[in-house]
């Protein structure tokens, strides 16, 4: 009971606080505790356990608190860890250059491959065209449209084939659920909510809530801090001015590649992006495999043709030995 009226979390952690909610008397139990006066040590060992409970005023409230306190740092890193990564991977997104090369490269190809039809005179492509690179084959199936594109761009702009290397929070970035960011943050606040409606109800608890009080505002003062620094980010990344929570920056990824945010969110628009990075090394990768594997078998041939050459010239030779016999 010290180590919980003191928010002591080296005595207990959020386990043992969790521990202790589930098996806080119900107002029921309380109420038939309150009426008895006989021996204490004639109650059973959970009766008993009880009634050192029901020494602290609302001490499940007072416990609840203390589990927000035990995790409050966790939440706050993690969801702070995640908002960042998100600004992150936006950022290096939209001020890659290399990406941009790509994309227009990409619609090139798309413009070349429709010419003569409604669709040769493109001026941008749908954001999920991307995953139809590796779907589009040529006439012998062996080359899809993704080898063509990182052949073309080994040929003429090496520089871009490790493009991947600017992209380093996009993966990430695109396992985060915007909803349970938000989730996240009102579970944040409803705790700071939780500490400050105890920290006022203590008041009037007397002289067995003083040190709780001191802990508590102690904590409240600092929490209060953190949180103000973690709305001003959250805020930068998610808005509440649509009901499907898209972020600020996470709106700006998917308007950047000229998509509706509410048809394509950023969920969506970081996954495509992802697939669409991996299944291009891939094919940047099979292809290096396949130049390698061409150029060992022409030296072979180089190899053997020489030997050809060199078996001929002695075959000449033993002919004309042969003659002056």
């Amino acid at each position: 009971m010290n180590a919980i009226l003191a928010l002591d979390t080296s005595v207990l952690d959020n386990d043992q606080v969790e521990n202790l909610i589930k098996f806080c008397p119900t107002k029921e139990e309380i109420e038939m505790l309150k009426g008895y006066n006989g021996n204490k040590e004639m109650l059973g060992k959970c009766e008993q356990f009880f009634l050192e409970l029901m020494k602290v005023p609302r001490v499940e409230a007072k416990l609840r608190v203390f589990a927000f306190r035990i995790t409050f740092s966790t939440q706050v890193d993690e969801l702070r860890t995640n908002l960042t990564t998100i600004n992150d991977a936006t950022k290096e997104v939209k001020e890659s250059l290399k990406l941009r090369q790509i994309m227009q490269t990409i619609l090139t190809l798309g413009n070349a491959l429709n010419q003569g039809t409604a669709r040769g005179s493109a001026v941008g492509f749908r954001l999920d065209s991307l995953l139809k690179l590796s779907d589009t084959r040529a006439r012998n199936n062996k080359m899809t449209l993704m080898h063509y594109l990182c052949k073309l761009l080994a040929e003429k702009m090496p520089e871009l084939l490790d493009f991947d290397k600017d992209l380093i929070y996009l993966e990430a970035a695109s396992k985060i659920q915007l909803k349970l960011l938000a989730e996240e943050m009102q579970a944040i606040n409803k705790g700071l909510e939780k500490v400050e409606q105890e920290l006022a109800a203590s008041e009037s608890d007397g002289a067995i809530s003083v040190g709780f009080r001191e802990a508590l505002k102690s904590f409240l003062d600092a929490a209060e801090a953190e949180v103000r620094s973690l709305i001003s980010l959250y805020a930068e990344v998610v808005s509440h001015c649509h009901k499907n929570l898209a972020g600020r920056n996470a709106d700006s990824l998917a308007q950047y590649f000229g998509e509706d945010p509410a048809r394509c969110p950023f969920e969506q628009v970081t996954s495509i992006l992802v697939i669409f990075v991996n299944m291009f090394k891939k094919s940047r990768d099979e292809n290096a495999r396949n130049a390698e594997a061409e150029k060992k078998k022409l030296e072979k041939e180089k190899e053997k043709a020489s030997y050809l050459c060199e078996f001929q010239g002695l075959g000449a030779f033993v002919l004309i030995s042969s003659e002056n016999v």
